[in-house]
């Protein structure tokens, strides 16, 4: 790592993390988009609104997660196991840390409606319950893929009074939710806002996620130091977007001890088109307003993603994530559908916590790394529960 450069930074003034982040947009969603970062820079530390906040946080989402030993884990693959366990979180995964945020925020600024995107539906979820809390009318961008896939999320979704798109371009999964959701925020901007699932997309939005997902660093340093009296050897954690990775790593980012792991997915193999790993495979480019490592063919288009987790195949990655790689802070490896789907099976058996497969996918690189660094602490974030994901993984067993 190069120790001359700062690890637990904002973004400069033009939203960029070194090379990567930044604004690609037209001149009137800017000054909109400007208006959203100084209502978010004012209201971050305001006392009020951080009370309103931390209270929900506690009494209704149920903060703060417990780190849990996996000990069954542990004594199988020789080292010691942590979870963050945020899939004990209501609406069962991380995202409802910064949808709850954003939910507020556009309250604050007097909008009437939040429109999202969601791949696995975890943020969809999210969206709409925060979205239910606050009286505010929610439209949900979802391909028509992830809803046949994780039909218990949009039945939740539905229930919780959003109205949930189907979009049926392209391949029909993340990255076209994104494009159809920016597309409708385009039209309805003076009223609405883009509550984006990721730390990803333009300026300020990775700033706003980073910020409000960062309770899950902050609650795992002290939880760790309070359990063990150490701090971990490693912590990993899955990457799409990357926003449960940059919360939890933001709690270590300073301890040049502790190394970071954002897993990514390897999906069918190396080749474009077959994973969504967009750190190991990428190039730079710009997608959705903002520049990041991005898959692409090889005549720079934009390069379908794929992975068996619908929250993790976008073809894009979060520009914090780019920087950290781009300076050493963190690895970024790789993880394929069958090591995921193992892993999904191993945690259920082994310790009878069934997670998402987004997650699984940090406890496959866990059961990896522990088989050859006996004795190291792993805390790793368990994102999110795999009640989404049950009959998926049940019908294609086999793949």
């Amino acid at each position: 790592m190069n120790t001359n450069l700062k690890v637990n930074v904002l973004p400069d003034t033009e939203g960029f993390f070194g090379n990567y982040g930044g604004q690609f947009l037209d001149e009137d969603l800017k000054k909109e988009f400007k208006k959203i970062a100084e209502e978010f820079l004012k209201i971050k530390d305001d006392k009020d609104f951080n009370d309103e906040l931390n209270y929900l946080l506690k009494h209704y989402v149920g903060r703060p997660s417990p780190i849990y030993f996996a000990k069954n884990l542990s004594e199988k693959y020789g080292a010691e196991i942590y979870l963050k366990r945020e899939d004990l979180n209501h609406t069962g995964a991380h995202k409802i840390n910064h949808s709850l945020g954003e939910a507020l925020l556009a309250k604050k600024m007097g909008k009437e409606k939040i429109i999202a995107e969601t791949g696995a539906g975890q943020h969809g979820v999210a969206t709409a319950t925060a979205a239910a809390l606050m009286g505010l009318k929610c439209d949900i961008y979802m391909g028509e893929v992830d809803i046949e896939k994780e039909k218990p999320n949009v039945d939740k979704m539905r229930l919780l009074g959003a109205n949930v798109v189907c979009v049926k371009s392209g391949k029909r999964t993340l990255k076209e939710a994104v494009d159809e959701a920016f597309c409708a925020y385009l039209k309805e901007y003076k009223t609405a806002i883009y509550a984006i699932g990721s730390v990803v997309g333009p300026h300020p939005f990775p700033m706003i996620v980073e910020h409000f997902q960062s309770v899950i660093g902050r609650e795992a340093r002290e939880q760790f130091l309070d359990l063990t009296d150490t701090l971990p050897d490693c912590v990993m954690a899955c990457v799409g977007g990357g926003s449960n990775a940059i919360g939890i790593f933001r709690g270590f980012l300073d301890d040049e001890d502790v190394k970071l792991f954002g897993v990514e997915p390897l999906g069918k193999g190396e080749k474009i088109g077959e994973n969504a790993a967009s750190i190991t495979y990428g190039k730079d480019g710009v997608i959705h307003g903002f520049k990041c490592k991005l898959l692409q063919d090889d005549n720079g288009n934009v390069a379908n993603a794929y992975s068996i987790a619908s929250g993790l195949d976008y073809p894009g990655v979060g520009p914090k994530h780019c920087y950290l790689n781009q300076i050493g802070r963190a690895n970024y490896v790789c993880v394929t559908d069958k090591e995921a789907l193992d892993a999904f099976f191993e945690l259920s058996r082994v310790e009878g916590i069934i997670p998402a497969l987004e997650s699984s996918h940090a406890i496959a690189y866990a059961i990896k790394y522990a088989k050859e660094n006996k004795g190291k602490k792993i805390l790793v974030n368990l994102s999110g529960r795999g009640d989404k994901d049950v009959d998926f993984v049940l019908n294609n067993a086999n793949l």
